[in-house]
C-alpha cells in the first residue's frame, strides 16, 4: 500500500516554514516491524512481541528506579509519517479529522504507547506493546503511575 497517497475524502494542509520546538531524541526503539504494513494497529502489552528500547548513553542514569514500574508510557517520533493531512479516510470508513484518529499521520507525529515493562538491561528497556517501526526515535519514557505524585482526592457531594 502507498502510505503517501491521498485517499478519497482526505485533505492536506500546507506545513509552516517555522519550527517552534527543539526536541532531543534520547534513544531508538527496536521492533520486528520494518514497514508500516507490518505494524499492528495498536500494540498489545500482553501478547505483542518483545521490543527493545535503547537509551542513549548520556541518559542511562535516568533509568535508575524504572524497574519498579510494571507499565510505562513511551513517547516517540514517527519519523516516516506524513505530516500534512487535516482529514483522513480510515480503511472502510468515512473521512474524519486527524485529531479524531490515532493515525501516525499528524502535524507533529508524536506517538504515545503504554507498554508493559518486562525487564531492564544495561541502557535498555525490554517491553511489550509497541506498534512502531524498527529504528523509531524515542522522545521520552514515563512511568504510568508515579509513587511521588500526590494521591488524588475524591470528593463526594453530601446531602
Amino acid at each position: 500500500m502507498d502510505w503517501q497517497a491521498t485517499r478519497p475524502g482526505e485533505t492536506s494542509a500546507p506545513l509552516p516554514e517555522r519550527q517552534d520546538a527543539h526536541l532531543v531524541f534520547i534513544g531508538r526503539i527496536c521492533t520486528p516491524f520494518a514497514t508500516r504494513d507490518q505494524c499492528p494497529r495498536q500494540g498489545d502489552s500482553e501478547n505483542g512481541p518483545e521490543c527493545r528500547v535503547e537509551i542513549d548513553a548520556p541518559w542511562h542514569a535516568a533509568l535508575i528506579g524504572i524497574a519498579a514500574f510494571a507499565h510505562l508510557d513511551l513517547l516517540y517520533w514517527m519519523h516516516q509519517a506524513r505530516r500534512d493531512l487535516g482529514t483522513q479516510t480510515p480503511r472502510g470508513a468515512e473521512p474524519l479529522g486527524t485529531f479524531a484518529l490515532r493515525s501516525p499521520v499528524r502535524p507533529n507525529p508524536i506517538a504515545l504507547s503504554r507498554v508493559r515493562l518486562l525487564r531492564v538491561e544495561e541502557g535498555a528497556l525490554i517491553v511489550r506493546g509497541l506498534d512502531c517501526l524498527d529504528g523509531t526515535p524515542l522522545l521520552d519514557v514515563k512511568p504510568n503511575r508515579c509513587a511521588q505524585s500526590p494521591a488524588q482526592e475524591h470528593r463526594h457531594a453530601t446531602s
